[in-house]
């Protein structure tokens, strides 16, 4: 059976948000959807917590598969089961402790019709305990624009706001970077060295969860530095394997400035000494960034000066007060 969307979703210890996941994704207007399931060895409920989901959804049997790992392989390998089945005219990748409006699929998919795009993207909500930030995305008209806002940082890459054609999977052979779970979003990027026409569908649908201090995102540890090291330099090498070595040289170190970014959200210095080392020669492109407020810039220049007790002050200022408690 064809489908217009296939929607992978790796499935890890997610308790906690699996039923909420899967009732907005069952629930969704649009009817010609594929749900692939990915047990990525789940060691929680989860599956059967899913599987008492789907019994409130029998329209929707027919349409759901699963996938089962004998091992846990990680997010990228789950994402790549998915790909390696799925029968939709475009794919979406959705995390399973997260959740979407039930127009998200129509919406999306009458855009990337209407309009013959290879891939539709759209802003989407950053969610907390209690409360929610509107995350609007630049509008851009080419693919190239897409790849310049992306690698400067205005634009994100993540996996979970965009309709992909599934021919471009195929055609150009893209997977997510196997057993390289920290960063494997930036393969998202390869795509818009290929896309002949993307549409910018500005408004939000999608509500990406901070509440879960399980989720891949937050462990952070030697190998995850050198899995984000990793995929950072292998995507700068396919974008010079299929664009040149001289194309978006300025932008190309914009990227890797909004790649070490991270490191300095944080209390820790030995973070900010892992700073320092990642791509030295991107520092004199600071200020070139419009794309990084100006608070931004100026903890980067403290790290760069060594005045770490700014950037702590600016870790405790913002990210723990006004975003840790005013936010939630």
């Amino acid at each position: 059976m064809a489908y217009k969307i296939s929607v992978i979703i790796p499935v890890y210890n997610v308790e906690k948000y699996i039923e909420r996941c899967a009732k907005s994704l069952f629930g969704q207007t649009f009817s010609s959807i594929e749900y692939i399931f990915v047990n990525d060895c789940t060691s929680d409920n989860s599956l059967e917590l899913l599987k008492r989901v789907v019994l409130s959804y029998p329209n929707r049997a027919k349409d759901i598969v699963y996938i089962s790992h004998d091992s846990n392989k990680g997010l990228p390998t789950a994402r790549n089961s998915g790909l390696s089945i799925a029968r939709g005219e475009y794919l979406f990748h959705f995390d399973s402790d997260d959740w979407a409006d039930r127009e998200m699929f129509e919406m999306m998919y009458l855009a990337a019709q209407k309009n013959e795009a290879d891939i539709v993207y759209t802003d989407w909500y950053l969610s907390y305990q209690k409360k929610e930030r509107y995350m609007s995305q630049p509008h851009f008209n080419t693919s190239e624009d897409c790849l310049r806002g992306i690698l400067c940082g205005r634009m994100k890459y993540n996996v979970w706001n965009k309709l992909i054609r599934k021919d471009l999977y195929s055609k150009y052979q893209i997977c997510f970077p196997d057993g390289l779970g920290m960063g494997e979003d930036m393969a998202m990027i390869k795509f818009f060295c290929h896309s002949a026409k993307i549409f910018h569908l500005k408004e939000a649908f999608y509500h990406y969860g901070q509440v879960n201090t399980n989720a891949y995102t937050k462990i952070v540890s030697d190998q995850y530095l050198d899995q984000i090291y990793f995929n950072a330099n292998k995507t700068i090498d396919y974008i010079h394997t299929v664009l040149g070595t001289k194309a978006l040289e300025k932008e190309i170190h914009l990227f890797r400035l909004t790649v070490k970014l991270p490191l300095l959200i944080s209390s820790q210095k030995e973070m900010y000494e892992v700073w320092l080392k990642w791509f030295p020669d991107s520092n004199e492109y600071i200020k070139q960034n419009n794309a990084f407020p100006f608070r931004i810039r100026c903890i980067q220049y403290a790290a760069i000066k060594r005045q770490y007790w700014f950037i702590q002050l600016y870790y405790y200022v913002f990210v723990k007060f006004v975003y840790g408690i005013i936010y939630r």
